[in-house]
């Protein structure tokens, strides 16, 4: 029987230890990492190249879905289920356009995480119920705003996870070395993520960030 690789990414260690003790039941799955962040997510995918990745939103470094871009950029076969306690509209329009298999609530319980590996290791998308309703009106509204007309959407890929990274408090050089990128490129991004956004201080990103979701800080949520 061919087992199904999965790696876990998320940076609470009690999450990771209980998903690796549900799966352990199940004869087909096999965890084959866990990560901590985004940074090590991506280099354990690059080791271990597991199936089917789980993966939170909100991580240190690189979050949940600059992760995943840059995971579907490098692996297009890899399968990516989001699980998270957000369930909000713009989070999930984000992940789906990134090219995720499923997306998957904490709240629920541990045969809907089962299920949910089993629809994605068939090649099938996966949706929590009441994520299939956000969807669908989602899809219902989106004439009411052009997706141009978020300023999120007209930043790059690197954008994003230098714009991430920035609004955490990182240096440029600290950017540099996570992105393994030249302090000069990272200050360049800023720069043309100033112009795009029409936001020309740390603190007007990092407020932006706030709102957008992209960052979380503790007591503090976003619009999304």
């Amino acid at each position: 029987m061919h087992k199904k690789k999965v790696l876990i990414a998320d940076d609470h260690a009690l999450v990771r230890e209980g998903i690796v003790a549900f799966l352990k039941l199940c004869d087909d799955i096999e965890v084959v990492a866990e990560a901590s962040d985004g940074l090590e997510a991506l280099e354990k995918t690059a080791k271990y190249r597991p199936d089917i990745i789980i993966m939170d939103i909100n991580m240190p470094k690189l979050g949940g879905l600059e992760t995943t871009v840059e995971i579907m950029k490098l692996y297009p076969h890899i399968k990516v289920l989001v699980l998270t306690q957000y369930e909000d509209r713009e989070y999930i329009s984000r992940f789906l356009k990134a090219g995720v298999s499923g997306y998957l609530l904490k709240k629920a319980v541990g045969s809907d995480l089962i299920t949910a590996l089993k629809t994605i290791g068939r090649g099938e998308l996966y949706l929590y119920s009441s994520i299939a309703s956000e969807v669908v009106a989602g899809y219902l509204q989106r004439d009411k705003q052009s997706e141009s007309e978020n300023p999120y959407d007209k930043l790059s890929d690197r954008e994003k996870q230098v714009l991430k990274l920035v609004a955490e408090g990182h240096t440029h050089k600290e950017v540099a070395d996570m992105l393994s990128i030249s302090a000069k490129t990272v200050i360049a991004h800023q720069t043309n993520i100033g112009e795009k956004l029409d936001i020309h201080t740390r603190a007007g990103l990092i407020k932006f960030a706030i709102q957008k979701g992209i960052i979380k800080i503790d007591g503090v949520e976003g619009n999304t």
